[in-house]
């Protein structure tokens, strides 16, 4: 298989998920410039990937530019075709505000830009990244300034009742609450897939902790689903 990551204007972390997916975890990977319209070289069993940064300066809303490009046209269809899809940060944005996946991400509760280390854990192991990454606590880096998920009341039940929320923000020891959430997101939530289980989004970046120079390889089990599944 073959990962394709998306180039925005203003993405920052393509050269950084292109590193971790070629390098770290030997795949091949091939980057997509966002006005080109030709996936024919990717199969379902292939995995598109919208990295961080800031598309298009992150203009009105983070994202909302960006759902327009030619290249996430093709995404969509992609995607609806069973193809695998995974957004990281803004990325996770991007999916939001195309419809890929449901609800919004919000500025920050404190209204700061963070960045740092958090915790992860996974909350169901009926999706790739949850059967694979099972009961581990993960240390996964941040860097927003709106990653906090929101989604309205009959949306969260949705979500719940699916399985649909992949990560949670927890601490070291995996207790999900409130000083564990960097951004005030709601319950917690860290990363959702839609109902058929081939879109994710999460906001923390996986793709800076595949490195043993870095000392942090957790983001290792998150990508490694994706190769996987085959």
């Amino acid at each position: 298989m073959k990962f394709g990551v998306i180039v925005f204007p203003g993405s920052n972390c393509d050269r950084d998920m292109m590193h971790a997916l070629r390098d770290d975890l030997q795949n091949e990977v091939v980057m997509l410039w966002h006005k080109d319209r030709d996936l024919n070289q990717f199969s379902k069993d292939d995995c598109l990937v919208l990295p961080g940064g800031f598309s298009y300066g992150d203009y009105l809303r983070c994202g909302a530019l960006a759902r327009f490009s030619p290249m996430m046209e093709q995404v969509v269809n992609f995607a609806n075709a069973g193809g695998k899809v995974l957004g990281v940060c803004n990325g996770f944005q991007i999916l939001c505000e195309s419809g890929l996946l449901p609800g919004v991400l919000l500025q920050n509760d404190h209204q700061k830009f963070v960045c740092k280390n958090v915790f992860i854990k996974s909350d169901s192991k009926e999706n790739l990244i949850g059967s694979n990454v099972g009961e581990r606590i993960l240390k996964i880096p941040v860097a927003h300034g709106e990653g906090r998920y929101f989604a309205d009341t009959p949306t969260m039940e949705q979500l719940k009742s699916n399985q649909q929320i992949v990560f949670r923000y927890c601490d070291e020891a995996g207790s999900v609450h409130l000083d564990a959430n960097p951004n005030g997101s709601t319950s917690n939530i860290a990363g959702i897939c839609n109902k058929t289980r081939n879109v994710f989004g999460m906001m923390p970046h996986p793709e800076r902790a595949t490195s043993h120079a870095l000392n942090n390889v957790d983001g290792r089990m998150i990508l490694e689903a994706f190769a996987k599944m085959n």
